[in-house]
């Protein structure tokens, strides 16, 4: 995924639309075509940026999994095993 404006709702939203890489502009060909063949090492991946998100919304409603679950429009339980899970390290 390659956007003009990076976050990380726009990570998020490119990992349920599919996306395997996120870069954001102005990015070299050469960044993008090395995302491509192999991902971008240096790069946070986007499974790190989910679990950051996941993260970062539980933290503004408090601690409170149901709400974050409805927020996040996954199932409570889903929500839990991804809490359950460590991070990657990029």
């Amino acid at each position: 995924m390659l956007t003009g404006y990076a976050s990380i709702a726009t990570a998020v939203q490119g990992i349920k639309l599919g996306a395997s890489d996120y870069l954001a502009k102005p990015a070299e060909v050469t960044e993008g075509m090395r995302a491509a063949r192999d991902g971008s090492p240096g790069r946070p991946s986007v499974r790190r940026l989910r679990w950051e998100y996941i993260h970062k919304v539980l933290l503004e409603h408090g601690g409170n999994i149901s709400e974050t679950a409805r927020t996040l429009g996954i199932q409570r339980r889903t929500l839990q095993r991804k809490l359950a899970k460590r991070p990657t390290r990029t």
